[in-house]
């Protein structure tokens, strides 16, 4: 499997999870500490620490640490490259059932 695809992957499995849709939708906002990031979810640090792992190995965040402080920061580049896949796909299903539509009508219009 080529490395992009490989890459696809790790990003499609990373946004497969609730908890780090959501913090991909806070990062959004701005770089944020881990703990402030933690805060909203019901589950201990280290727990919360290997979901940033994932969204980390997925190249959707990186992080720098200051003092004790571990401050993470959105990568926007992985979720365009998932974007541009989906773009891609998405026209060519749509021009796929534009076709099956035109087949239907067809077959209507010729057995009333």
């Amino acid at each position: 499997m080529p490395n992009e695809m490989q890459q696809l992957d790790r990003v499609f499995h990373a946004l497969s999870n609730s908890t780090r849709r959501e913090v991909i939708a806070r990062l959004a906002e701005g770089p944020t500490a881990m703990t402030v990031l933690a805060e909203p979810f019901n589950m201990a640090l280290p727990s919360f620490l290997q979901h940033m792992q994932v969204l980390e190995a997925a190249g959707l965040v990186n992080s720098s640490k200051t003092g004790r402080t571990r401050v993470y920061q959105i990568q926007p580049q992985q979720l365009i490259e998932a974007e541009h896949w989906m773009d891609k796909h998405r026209s060519i299903w749509e021009a796929r059932l534009n076709q099956f539509d035109d087949f239907v009508i067809l077959l209507k219009e010729s057995n009333p």
